[in-house]
């Protein structure tokens, strides 16, 4: 059995979902989301809750199942109140700033770097922080990674972007060799 799949989700009063075919939509104060229902799960919906459970007991079904809960979880989080990442940048002459819907950093390389935020995510820039919102988790991590490894920090200074809260495990660096012999 699954611990999360047979947890049923309680919808808050603000958000409205109906079952239409093989998805499940779900309308809120940030936006829809359209949820497609996975094979082998039989959706129950009782005024304000949703359940599921899986038609057989084969591998897939029971997989299915908590993974279909928690994306349909997120997603009443997400059209709910929304999702974000913070990201720090850190290092001398490191800086961001938006043009439009396009991130420009300056990240010490000979030219700044441009990145186009996906449709459905909003980024924010104040002082040295970065701030990637949006209604879809998923989304919204994955352009915080893909902002992230346009310049990963490095274990000696630190530089670089980082999550906010994220520890960086420094490595101590060149040692000066002692005169006493």
């Amino acid at each position: 059995m699954s611990k999360i799949g047979k947890k049923p989700i309680i919808i808050p009063d603000n958000v409205e979902f109906k079952i239409n075919g093989g998805f499940l939509e779900l309308k809120g104060a940030s936006g829809v989301l359209s949820l497609k229902i996975l094979p082998y799960i039989k959706v129950k919906s009782e005024d304000k809750t949703i359940s599921f459970a899986p038609e057989n007991d084969s591998k897939q079904a029971r997989a299915n199942w908590g993974t279909i809960r928690a994306l349909t979880f997120n997603a009443v989080i997400g059209v709910a109140q929304g999702f974000n990442k913070i990201l720090e940048i850190e290092g001398v002459g490191f800086k961001a700033n938006m043009e439009g819907d396009i991130l420009v950093l300056n990240i010490g390389y000979s030219h700044p770097v441009k990145f186009v935020s996906p449709e459905g995510v909003k980024i924010s820039v104040e002082k040295n922080t970065i701030k990637v919102s949006g209604i879809d988790k998923s989304l919204v991590g994955e352009t915080a990674a893909k902002i992230r490894a346009l310049k990963k920090p490095e274990p000696y200074k630190g530089k670089g972007i980082k999550y906010q809260g994220e520890v960086i495990r420094r490595k101590a660096g060149k040692k000066v060799a002692g005169a006493a012999k």
